[in-house]
């Protein structure tokens, strides 16, 4: 567990923040192990990162843990993966729980193993109603084909007569996505030293600040993160308008 932190040691940090956790394989193969101890090595930084992030007022931390793309892995890996998802979740549902926590899931569910949709139904059931923080994991989960099955939700509704298609505008589409019930992501932290966002929340990425490490996610610790939250300190979000204009705004 790590210490609390006061939250005047971090002038400002992101109501929701995102992270792509890259880098386990890589992990791995540098210390000559399976590509397996890799991903049990990143289940630490998470715990490490998701008390930082409440312990200094994140509301909403969505995780990437397993993308649409990831099934073309081996399938002696994704078993492995399962597998762990299922162990991380019955060890650590009871500590998300004291700490108030709240765990919620997005991604194509129905595709994961019987064994670990039960797991996620009991992890959602039992935090429910916490409020300190929403952890969203996004498992088996793609950007093109959350913005495809919403485009598809919607014509359905208005081929039904549900919806008039003219009324349909950015905010009638973002309640069509499974992020709808959280705002807009403020900063993207991407591990491993890729530069990209592979296919990760494309919608609610419009507008968000991009931090790219070259560490390697089981290497990535609260200092890091800490690293990543003053670069976002430094940023001006101005959504259109002119440095000028924000700088007032804030007088």
């Amino acid at each position: 567990m790590v210490a609390s932190v006061q939250k005047d040691s971090v002038v400002t940090t992101p109501g929701h923040l995102a992270v792509i956790m890259d880098g386990n394989g890589r992990w791995a193969r540098k210390k000559a192990l399976p590509r397996q101890a890799g991903h049990r090595a990143g289940i630490n930084p998470v715990r490490a990162i998701v008390e930082h992030c409440a312990n200094l007022g994140v509301k909403h931390l969505t995780l990437f843990t397993f993308s649409s793309e990831n099934w073309q892995r081996p399938g002696v890996e994704i078993r492995g993966l399962m597998s762990l998802f299922v162990e991380a979740l019955n060890n650590q549902v009871d500590e998300l729980d004291e700490n108030g926590i709240q765990l919620s899931f997005m991604g194509e569910i129905h595709r994961l193993h019987p064994t670990l949709q039960e797991a996620i139904r009991v992890a959602e059931n039992r935090t429910r109603n916490n409020v300190r923080m929403e952890l969203m994991l996004a498992v088996a989960y793609g950007g093109r084909g959350d913005l495809v099955n919403a485009a598809r939700r919607l014509a359905r509704e208005a081929a039904a007569g549900v919806i008039d298609p003219e009324e349909i505008d950015e905010a009638r589409y973002a309640e069509a996505l499974q992020m709808a019930q959280l705002p807009d992501v403020d900063l993207l932290i991407r591990t491993g030293g890729e530069r990209r966002i592979s296919n990760f929340l494309l919608w609610s990425l419009a507008y968000s600040e991009l931090y790219f490490s070259d560490v390697l996610w089981p290497d990535f610790d609260v200092g890091e993160l800490d690293q990543a939250f003053a670069f976002y300190e430094s940023r001006q979000r101005r959504f259109g308008r002119t440095g000028e204009q924000v700088e007032t705004a804030h007088c």
